[in-house]
């Protein structure tokens, strides 16, 4: 695994966590939910990309 990868995870989560609170502080809630949401929705998007290139190393090494 990559070391970048654990750092864009992480400034991702230290971005969602400071707009998160600034925007509960401010009374948005909702808007913070969204943050929070659209934040996880990114890592994901990462993580699945990751997990495809594992499935397709797996399979070569297989010869499936």
């Amino acid at each position: 695994m990559d070391v970048d990868l654990i750092f864009k995870i992480a400034a991702v989560g230290l971005l969602v966590a400071v707009l998160n609170l600034l925007l509960t502080r401010s009374g948005r809630d909702e808007q913070a939910l969204m943050t929070t949401i659209a934040g996880l929705i990114v890592v994901l998007f990462m993580l699945i990309q990751r997990i495809a290139e594992l499935f397709d190393l797996i399979r070569t090494l297989f010869e499936l």
